[in-house]
């Protein structure tokens, strides 16, 4: 199946050449979605190299790759280590994580994802989870939908918008995205509609999907399944995901301090290789959506 239009690969050969591949190597891919960094995975890998990827929404199955040397596990990354074993795989080359919702998904109004298409509240990256936005929107808690907004929308308002939620959801549920624009229209800035409602649906659906867990209980995975100097390639979208990558690779924990053994040397099992990488400017002409896009490449110290 052709993946155009379901999503074009952002810092495809920056985030595949962090990877330093081996013909012969073990890599995963934990974020699938249209297969474009598998792909060029695949292309680098010997005839004797594999590759695993991963990806929990049941439409990415359809772009799945014909290939001798590849295996798509329908599964949530947060799983990783538990379904490699299944596999007979209990330490890897390298690992790829690009945490971008796909075009696919933003494209599709019945998902919820994205500003511009009405649809219902829905925004579930695993289509058979039970958790929609429709819920977190009609039944948290004021204060923890205050909580959900400033904290993963990084909104100054969140306490204004959820008291204005509460009280339109007293008369009536908030049915769909145009609804939940609606109730929003107040708070909606002049010329800076989209930055808000981008943030507020960010915020909601990294409730919705948990990301935040899920990416803390991934990053926890990584050191005991690189093997020595494996590499990581992961391409964050905001400063939430980005900091804690940041840190997790400088300290080995998302407190941002690194802990120290008794003659003050760092425990941090991992390096960073090269600096921060972002997009070119042609590659945001190009694609939009990779404008955000953060690239932090690290190895697996011996």
């Amino acid at each position: 199946m052709t993946t155009s239009g379901y999503h074009n690969p952002v810092l495809l050969q920056e985030s595949v050449d962090g990877l330093d591949i081996k013909q012969d190597g073990v890599y995963v891919d934990v974020t699938f979605g249209g297969g474009g960094h598998s792909r060029e995975i695949l292309k680098r890998l010997g005839a004797n190299g594999k590759l695993i990827a991963f990806d929990q929404d049941a439409e990415a199955l359809d772009n799945s790759i014909e290939d001798p040397r590849f295996q798509l596990i329908n599964q949530n990354f947060q799983f990783v280590t538990q379904y490699l074993k299944f596999y007979g795989i209990t330490a890897v080359d390298g690992i790829l994580a690009d945490f971008g919702v796909s075009s696919h998904q933003f494209d599709s109004a019945e998902r919820g994802f994205s500003i511009r298409f009405n649809g219902d509240l829905d925004m579930r990256m695993d289509q058979g989870q039970s958790l929609t936005a429709h819920e977190v929107v009609n039944s948290y808690a004021q204060e923890q939908l205050a909580d959900v907004l400033y904290q993963y929308g990084e909104l100054r308002s969140a306490r204004a918008m959820a008291r204005a939620i509460e009280k339109q959801r007293e008369q009536s549920p908030i049915q769909t995205t145009d609804d939940l624009k609606q109730v929003l229209k107040p708070f909606l800035v002049r010329n800076r509609e989209n930055k808000v409602l981008a943030q507020v649906y960010q915020a909601i659906r990294i409730e919705v999907n948990q990301e935040i867990e899920v990416l803390k209980q991934f990053l926890l995975q990584v050191p005991q399944l690189l093997k020595a100097k494996g590499r990581l390639s992961l391409i964050s979208y905001h400063s939430l995901e980005d900091r804690l990558v940041k840190r997790f690779i400088r300290d080995g924990n998302f407190e941002g301090q690194a802990e120290k053994d008794f003659y003050g040397n760092t425990n941090a099992p991992l390096k960073k290789v090269g600096g921060l990488q972002v997009p070119t400017a042609d590659e945001i002409a190009q694609n939009n959506r990779a404008r955000s896009a953060k690239l932090r490449v690290a190895e697996r110290i011996v």
